[in-house]
């Protein structure tokens, strides 16, 4: 009886090793959001590391978290790595591309608690009422995070992160647009 028990849990943990395998490695998670501001407000937004705290998701997770900039303060080379809480973890943040005003390109890693090294994309598209900006995130998943998106959807969790993030991104970059709008008018 013992005996096919562990036939059995064999069984099941090679099916479950087999379906993990099979998984895709590659991943991409994407958002965009509609914002009332022009291109080059909201990119001055994402191109200064600094200028996170106001509107990442992140940073609300973990209010004492360490925070160290290095490099130049935006734009290629700038550097933002933080140590954190459980929820945020430890990581390092480098700008690769700065394409004012339609695209940024930044180089993630995690440190804790797992690691691991993404690429996540940011582009800005005027329209006739500011700017389309998409987030976008890629990367490779090894065998263990192939394993954990069975159960969670990561497309949702890390998703709704960038909805938030977004979402204040878009009120801050707003408010900027309509400081600086005040700030010519009164100029006038």
């Amino acid at each position: 009886m013992v005996r096919k028990i562990l036939i059995g849990l064999a069984v099941v943990i090679a099916l479950f090793v087999l379906v993990v395998a099979t998984r895709p490695s590659a991943f991409h998670i994407e958002r965009s959001a509609a914002i009332a501001a022009p291109p080059d407000v909201v990119f001055a937004q994402v191109d200064d590391l600094h200028a996170w705290a106001g509107w990442s998701p992140w940073e609300k997770m973990d209010p004492q978290m360490k925070k160290l900039f290095d490099g130049k303060p935006s734009g290629v080379g700038a550097i933002y790595a933080w140590e954190g809480n459980d929820k945020v973890g430890e990581g390092r943040m480098t700008i690769e591309k700065s394409e004012p005003p339609g695209r940024i390109v930044i180089k993630l890693e995690f440190l804790k608690p797992f690691e691991a090294t993404n690429i996540c994309t940011f582009t800005f598209a005027p329209t006739p009422a500011g700017t389309q900006i998409t987030w976008a995130m890629d990367g490779n998943n090894g065998f263990m995070a192939k394993g954990a998106a069975l159960f969670m959807n990561m497309d949702a969790l890390v998703g709704g992160d960038f909805e938030r993030g977004l979402a204040a991104l878009k009120a801050v970059s707003e408010a900027a647009a309509k400081a600086k709008s005040d700030g010519a008018n009164a100029a006038k």
